[in-house]
């Protein structure tokens, strides 16, 4: 799926008049079009399929390394599926190589294709976790993301402080009590 632009302006045209705005007044003109531009940001995750991702996915031979790598703290946006509204947070992803390792940047790009979706926070972890094993092929694979929703505070409930968490584990990370520890703790 690739995002069209022309039809991500139509539909705010469409939105704006819906809801009784002049398009022609001053802090309105041009809004179709920013608003466009800022969906190709915001869901640019769509113009990439699942054969770039693993194409993206560069390896290298491990050199025998078969403890886990972990990249912390990766700031990632995102947009709730279910409201359109923003969630924004950190993710921690780890793996234990079985023969490769992944670019380090790979981590944060994946994160990056996955969260610029229309997305819930629990398919965004397990849609991470999944890739790897999928594509690394690693001993197990682990995310913990930590994000912000205002569907949470701007409507609904407007809980201003709340912060959801989610882990997916794969492999070696839930069939080892050690390794989910280990990497639960680091993940903090």
């Amino acid at each position: 799926m690739r995002l069209n632009y022309y039809e991500i302006e139509k539909a705010t045209t469409a939105l704006l008049q819906a809801i009784g705005e002049d398009l022609e007044r001053e802090g309105l003109k041009g809004t179709p079009e920013r608003v466009a531009d800022s969906y190709m940001a915001l869901l640019h995750g769509y113009n990439c399929s699942e054969e770039e991702i693993k194409i993206l996915l560069t390896t290298f031979d491990s050199e025998a390394y078969d403890q886990m790598v972990m990249l912390k703290q990766i700031e990632f946006y995102s947009l709730c599926e279910h409201h359109l509204l923003p969630f924004f947070g950190q993710a921690t992803i780890a793996y234990i190589p079985n023969e490769r390792v992944a670019g380090i940047s790979k981590l944060a790009r994946i994160l990056d294709i996955y969260s610029r979706r229309l997305q819930m926070q629990e398919r965004l972890t397990d849609q991470i976790t999944n890739a790897l094993m999928k594509y690394l092929k690693p001993k197990g694979a682990a995310c913990h993301i930590q994000a912000v929703h205002f569907c949470m505070r701007a409507r609904g409930v407007s809980k201003q402080n709340s912060i959801m968490v989610t882990n997916s584990l794969k492999g070696i990370f839930l069939e080892d009590a050690q390794a989910r520890e280990e990497f639960l703790e680091l993940a903090k």
